[in-house]
């Protein structure tokens, strides 16, 4: 079973390029962010024809999350419990695998930028709301994965140079900690259990050359419940997508299990 998360970055304006990346990955789950369209304008039409169940959570011209399925969506929400906002930014569903069944969560982090401002704090209180809403989910016992765009850089190491991202929000030391503070309720991160390489980016900015020179960061995160970690087989991040016509800045990161 695959799993993926990709921010698509307006999956209008993409949406051939997003249909041949579909294509080619084969992925059972997509969690997409930045779908930026309201829910009656997503393409489902052309989504479904693929195979898969479609539930979203849009808002115009900004933010938007969605789910697509291969197996059947038992459940769904839309929003993390406690947190009272505008903004699309979290969906999650159980789907009906197979192997049993699984809860995925699709995740668009505020981005926090100028820090020092009411868009940083309310960068920290969507974290800590993620955090509360991860603690009840362990409780569960169960298998799941929040998949998504965390806009956080964890390592220096996750990043071309440390430097150009001091003063950035996704790099910031209350950013990173919040990050851990999930890893330490006990949630994988799966790329660190699969890889953990340096310098293996999910994202490339459009200006400056950043794609052509390799001047990237990872931002875009899976986390695994312990049940989830167990039966992890390996994690690609799909870097073919960003050198792709009317490309995302951002490109997918597969996580495969066992069924």
């Amino acid at each position: 079973m695959k799993i993926a998360a990709w921010n698509v970055n307006s999956i209008l304006a993409r949406l051939p390029t997003a249909l041949k990346v579909f294509e080619e990955v084969d992925a059972d789950v997509w969690c997409l962010q930045e779908i930026k369209c309201e829910d009656p304008r997503f393409p489902r039409l052309e989504i479904e024809a693929m195979g898969f169940n479609v539930e979203t959570f849009g808002q115009k011209s900004y933010n938007g999350v969605a789910i697509l399925s291969k197996h059947r969506i038992e459940e769904f929400r839309r929003g993390i419990p406690g947190l009272e906002h505008e903004q699309s930014r979290y969906i999650e569903a159980v789907i009906a695998t197979p192997g049993g069944p699984v809860r995925v969560a699709s995740i668009y982090a505020p981005n926090g930028n100028p820090i020092g401002t009411e868009k940083f704090q309310f960068k920290l209180q969507f974290m800590d709301a993620l955090n509360a809403h991860a603690r009840q989910l362990l409780l569960q016992e169960e298998r799941f994965i929040l998949c998504g765009d965390y806009n956080v850089i964890p390592r220096d190491v996750d990043c071309h140079d440390p430097r150009v991202w001091v003063n950035d929000a996704l790099f910031q030391p209350e950013t990173r900690a919040a990050y851990r503070a999930l890893q330490n309720l006990g949630l994988a991160d799966a790329f660190m259990q699969s890889d953990a390489g340096a310098h293996k980016y999910t994202f490339w900015d459009y200006q400056a050359g950043a794609w052509q020179k390799d001047h990237g960061i990872r931002i875009d995160h899976l986390l695994l419940s312990p049940q989830a970690a167990d039966t992890l087989v390996g994690v690609e991040i799909f870097k073919k997508a960003r050198g792709m016509e009317k490309a995302s800045d951002h490109v997918p990161i597969i996580a495969t299990f066992a069924d």
